[in-house]
Order: structure tokens, then C-alpha cells, then sequence
């Protein structure tokens, strides 16, 4: 049995996160083929793997959104009544013929030059222009268009390679490529959501600046298209806590498909990993994260420099590579310099081992997540989280669905960095509660977040999807 999983934006290309839970379902089936269809922006990415891919995965493939266009060694027919009534129905409808739409790309390679520029997807954009949007300006809403779709064509374009079982981690462009695979060669369809797609993509949009008044509207409603199909199309959506559950539900996913499969982590891992100098002075928090904005990293250093002056003896460790987004880790850089604070130390990429077991608590800043591993993996070592309310951060901290162990942390607002720093100094100067808040947080990873159990879990959908299209699998 081979399992292609379609990611977009992460593995192999990024640490952490959903690429970390990547590799570790890879490593946890060395039974089972893994081909990986990988969706970045461009070929600048090609080949710049920074995971040591597992011995089982036999293929990479790579779709690039923003490519070139070899217009010259691709079709200009003229596209049928069929075809135009299919693009028309993906512009037009919330009822859109995805397999039409999906049997038009596969068909023949297609020039997205032809088909943006050209008259049919011309007179289609025209047409919703006077039933919805008169009131803007044409060529601004003809461009709108073109943006809009060129990633989607682009992405259904491209070459697919065949397996049993497609396993998307997100919907949106993943989705859209399990979806095509899925209908070209037959066989399953997993949806696995560690962040609501929708959602994320609704709010970063009505924060952004480079799309203004309706033309947010437009560019949420074609992700709302996207993800529907692959709900529609799945077989099961599994996420990762039940609010998820919920979210996916109230967007559209029907109930009999949804189940929740928490994250899991190896405690044996975590066993017997170098642990805090006796002669250390410092109280250490330790922030497991990629230097990114979305980790909201500058509210982490405010804060710290506020806990700073209440409580000397903290000290901050920020481990995460900088490569992601490189002007914003050397703002970063520079906004440590600025507050002229001590005891930051930036790492740089590390294996958590070497470090977890130095900390005294983990803290995560971040403004989006879903089920942070970073909190798991410190509750593994033993260790309590600060976090901020976001994603399943609540339930993970306090507990949740009959869970009465306790908090194993302290939770705070979003980008509040009088709360965050609070959250520090309490660390410091009351060591005895943080000990029984990462007490409870190692018996609440393991009651129920281990690995074996995630494993056992994928294990029967993959089975049992095996078994509906007459393939057999044993572990």
C-alpha cells in the first residue's frame, strides 16, 4: 500500500509544527510506502529538504503556485460547451462540477496564460462582474480574477503521482490536489486538519493590507470552495480536539465523517535526557519555535524584559531556526538589542532533548495554532506550559472532556504582555507550583496523548480504506 501525503507550505521544507507530526506518522508505519506531494511558491524551493527523509518515502513531488508558464508546449483548443459550463459553475456557484472542473485539467496540459487571458474565463468573470459587482471597477475585478484562480490552475495542473490512499494535511491547495489525485487513480481520501483552514485564511485576510473591501470577500468565499470539496470528498476529516471537530462541522463537513485523533508524542523519548546543572542560578523558559510572526516572537521579548525586571533570575531561551522568515528574526534580533534586556539566548535550530530537560517551564507566544507538540513534548519531559488561549492551548493546559488532573500551566490572552510576563515571574518565584503544574502535565500526555495511540488510530483508517478498495496491509 502506498499513502501520498499533500501538504502545502511545510514538509519537508520547514521544522516543526505539522511537519514534525509529518515525519513522525511517516517513521511510525516503516511497513508502508510514502510518497509526499509537496505545494510551495515557487522553484526556488526545489530539493531543500531540511528533514532527513525517513527510509520509506519513495517519492517527493513538487507543485510550484507561482511557476512559469511554458505557454508554447501546452494546449490552446478551444475548450467544450462541457468544459465552459464547468469553469462557469467553479466561478459562478457555490454548486460547482468539480469533476468537470477536475476532468478539464486532466485531460490535457493546459497554458494558464491561454485560459486567464482568454475569452472564455473572460466572458465567465463578466458575467458574475454584472449579476454581483457592478458597482467596482472591471479591470480591477478582471485582475482580482486572474489572482485568484491562477494558484488553484495552477495546482490542478500539475503532474500527480498515483497511490492508494491520499492523506491531506489541510484542505485549501492540499486539498484541492488530494481531491484530482483522488478522482484521476481511484482510491481513499483522508483529511487530517491541524488548523481550520478556512478560518486561518479568513483572518489573515481581513488583517490584510495588499486586499482591500470586497475583494476580501471574493478571495474568502474561493477558499470556503476549496475546502468544502474536500469535506465533501473525504472519506474521514479528522481533527485534532473536538472544538476543531465542531468548526469543521459548522463549515460545512457532514458529522459521520468527523472524528478527533489528538496528537501523540514518544514519552520514552523524553526519558533520561540531560536535565538542569544543580549550580544553575537562572529560573529557564524555554520557547521551542520557528522565529516566524505567526510564533508572535516580539511579544515573547516585551514580555520577558517586563518579567525581567520582577524576577532577575529568569532567563529566556528562544530555540527555533531564523531561516523561515529572516527579516523578521533579525527585527527580532535587533528588538532584544533595543530593549537592552539580558539573558536571551537565541539557539538556533537544536534537537529538543538536548534542551527541554534544562528548562524550568516552556512558553508558546503564538497568535495561531492548533495542537501544539511543543506543549506535549514538554509535559513528556515533565515540564509546565505558559500559552496563549489559542487553538487546543486551553484544553491542553486545564484539561478538557472529564479530564480533572488539573492545570499543568498558566493560559494568557493573545499578544498581552502584561499576562505573559506575569506568567514568568509566577514560574519563578513559586518553583514548587510549577513542579505539580508539570506533574500533572506528564499525566495528562500520558493518559492521553501518545504516539501508540495516534498510531493505532491511522492504522485502522488505513486498513480499513485499504479493505474497501481490496488491498490488504499488515503492520
Amino acid at each position: 500500500m502506498r499513502v501520498c501525503i499533500v501538504t502545502e507550505g511545510c514538509y519537508p521544507y520547514v521544522v516543526g509544527g505539522v511537519s514534525g507530526w509529518i515525519n513522525s506518522l511517516i517513521k511510525a508505519f516503516p511497513g508502508l510506502e510514502f510518497s509526499v506531494l509537496s505545494i510551495v511558491p515557487d522553484r526556488s524551493f526545489r530539493g531543500k529538504f531540511v528533514y532527513e527523509l525517513p527510509e520509506n518515502v519513495v517519492e517527493v513531488s513538487e507543485v510550484y503556485l507561482n511557476d512559469l508558464d511554458w505557454a508554447d508546449k501546452k494546449s490552446r483548443k478551444p475548450i467544450s460547451s462541457r468544459e465552459y459550463a464547468s469553469l462557469r459553475s467553479l466561478v459562478m456557484s457555490k454548486n460547482v462540477d468539480w469533476e468537470g472542473v477536475f476532468d478539464f485539467f486532466i485531460s490535457k496540459d493546459r497554458s494558464m496564460n491561454d485560459l486567464l487571458m482568454g475569452s472564455d474565463f473572460f466572458n465567465i468573470v463578466s458575467e458574475l462582474y454584472d449579476k454581483e459587482y457592478p458597482e467596482i471597477a472591471f479591470t480591477d475585478f478582471l485582475w482580482t480574477l486572474r489572482s485568484v484562480y491562477l494558484p488553484m490552475f495552477q495546482a490542478l495542473n500539475s503532474e500527480l503521482p498515483k497511490a492508494d490512499i491520499y492523506h491531506c494535511v489541510a484542505t485549501g491547495y492540499a486539498g484541492i490536489l488530494g481531491c484530482i489525485s483522488q478522482y484521476k487513480y481511484g482510491g481513499g481520501l483522508i483529511l487530517s486538519e491541524h488548523g481550520i483552514y478556512t478560518r486561518e485564511r479568513e483572518e489573515e485576510l481581513i488583517k490584510a493590507d495588499w486586499v482591500q473591501g470586497i475583494y476580501k470577500n471574493i478571495w474568502i468565499e474561493q477558499f470556503k470552495k476549496m475546502s468544502q470539496v474536500v469535506y465533501d470528498r473525504a472519506q474521514k476529516v479528522i481533527s485534532l480536539f473536538e472544538h476543531a471537530r465542531e468548526l469543521q462541522i459548522e463549515l460545512g463537513c457532514p458529522e459521520e465523517k468527523t472524528m478527533v485523533i489528538p496528537n501523540g508524542v514518544e514519552p520514552d523519548l523524553f526519558r533520561d535526557i540531560p536535565g538542569k546543572d544543580p549550580d544553575d542560578p537562572y529560573v529557564n523558559i524555554g520557547a521551542l519555535v520557528r522565529i516566524t510572526p505567526i510564533k508572535d516572537i516580539k511579544s515573547l521579548i516585551q514580555a520577558f524584559s517586563i518579567a525581567k525586571k520582577k524576577a532577575p533570575s529568569l532567563k529566556l531561551w528562544i530555540m527555533g531556526p531564523d531561516s523561515e522568515d529572516e527579516q523578521y528574526a533579525r527585527e527580532c534580533y535587533d528588538y532584544v538589542d533595543y530593549l537592552n534586556v539580558e539573558d536571551i539566548v537565541f539557539t538556533g535550530r537544536i534537537n529538543t532533548r538536548d534542551y527541554i530537560g534544562k528548562m524550568d517551564a516552556t512558553i508558546l507566544t503564538s497568535i495561531s495554532e492548533g495542537q501544539p507538540l511543543t506543549i506535549l513534548e514538554s509535559y513528556a519531559a515533565g515540564k509546565p506550559a505558559i500559552a496563549t488561549d489559542v487553538g487546543n492551548c486551553r484544553g491542553l493546559i486545564y484539561g478538557e472532556q472529564g479530564d480533572t488532573l488539573g492545570d499543568a500551566g498558566i493560559l494568557t490572552h493573545v499578544m498581552n504582555t502584561e499576562e505573559i510576563a506575569d506568567a514568568m515571574v509566577q514560574i519563578a518565584v513559586n518553583k514548587p507550583r510549577a513542579a505539580r503544574m508539570g506533574e500533572v502535565g506528564y499525566r495528562r500526555v500520558m493518559s492521553k496523548y501518545l504516539i501508540k495511540d495516534m498510531r493505532a488510530a491511522y492504522a485502522g483508517l488505513y486498513r480499513s480504506i485499504g479493505e474497501e478498495m481490496g488491498i490488504a496491509w499488515q503492520e
